[in-house]
């Protein structure tokens, strides 16, 4: 059986999507950003790197990753500790930008690879936090609301339910999303509290 060392070194030699992409190859050489663990009991699956992280090769190494450091109530060495956090984004690699100069979707190569490889290999795991829509789509499915909003509006039928790893939605923390924090003050109300201290158990 494949150890997570291994897998983690295939995943960073990983170069199906430049030499056999479903569809129009990555514009750029690969860097696949991914964290994962033996022992830690939380992880975090997001939507896939930008243009800073592609830089660094460091997971939420951007503005948006200090907004959900302070969602989670940790530092940064509590964040990048893989013994207490691992991350697991839909795409490993900064998929690109598109004509108005936004991110692309996550690579669907990504998904097919390696996700169902990957989690059989954390067991351990207690808790996946769900951020944004194409985590959801994985993670969730047919669970899911129509709208990423309702999905985390209902996030305590998910949260609550008897189920392991437990499953907590959550919208991106990019900044563009401050519009959608305002229009939304129960996540920072109800939400956040419940987060916070849950991820200081799952750390600690």
């Amino acid at each position: 059986m494949t150890t997570i060392d291994e897998l983690v070194g295939e995943i960073t030699r990983c170069r199906l999507c430049v030499e056999s992409p479903d569809k129009t190859p990555l514009p750029h050489e690969p860097r696949p950003v991914v964290r994962l663990s033996s022992t830690a009991r939380l992880c975090i699956a997001g939507q896939a790197p930008g243009t800073r992280v592609h830089a660094s090769g460091i997971p939420f190494d951007d503005r948006s990753g200090d907004r959900l450091r302070d969602w989670l109530g940790v530092d940064r060495e509590t964040f990048y500790d893989t013994s207490k956090l691992s991350i697991v984004p839909m795409g490993f690699c900064f998929p690109g930008l598109d004509a108005k100069g936004g991110d692309l979707p996550p690579r669907k190569e990504c998904v097919r690879q390696w996700h169902d490889r990957i989690f059989p290999l954390m067991p351990q795991l207690e808790l996946i936090l769900v951020i944004g829509q194409y985590a959801q789509a994985y993670h969730m499915g047919k669970e899911r609301q129509k709208s990423l909003t309702d999905t985390v509006k209902n996030w305590r039928s998910y949260f609550e339910q008897d189920r392991s790893p437990k499953i907590l939605p959550l919208p991106h923390p990019s900044w563009r999303n401050t519009g959608w924090l305002k229009k939304n003050p129960w996540f920072e109300a109800e939400l956040l509290p419940v987060l916070r201290r849950t991820v200081t158990e799952l750390t600690g």
